[in-house]
């Protein structure tokens, strides 16, 4: 239940960033993003299950929370962080800021 409770978060996610992209910038724009968060959730859920399965045996916690759950538990953390660094507003609006010929 845990597992899909992450899927389901993840295309969330990437449902709101391709629709935001394709209305602010393009629709590559879009596919571009899409391709970078597939190819990150993919890379990043099989290192955090390598380290995972290096520290926890694969029974993990219980029947909802095996070493697979918690590696897709640990992956969500890391992206939360990176994907809240990436698509932060002032960074969006620093970069407008320097394209206009106001910033920096």
């Amino acid at each position: 239940m845990i597992s899909a409770l992450i899927f389901s978060t993840h295309l969330v996610f990437i449902s709101v960033i391709f629709t935001k992209k394709w209305q602010d910038e393009s629709i590559g724009s879009a596919f571009t993003n899409l391709a970078l968060i597939i190819i990150l959730f993919a890379v990043g859920w099989s290192i955090s299950t390598s380290v995972v399965k290096l520290i926890i045996d694969s029974k993990g916690f219980g029947i909802q929370f095996d070493s697979d759950t918690i590696s897709l538990t640990l992956l969500t953390i890391a992206e939360y962080f990176f994907y809240k660094f990436y698509y932060s507003e002032s960074k969006i609006e620093d970069e407008s800021a320097t394209e206009d010929g106001k910033g920096k």
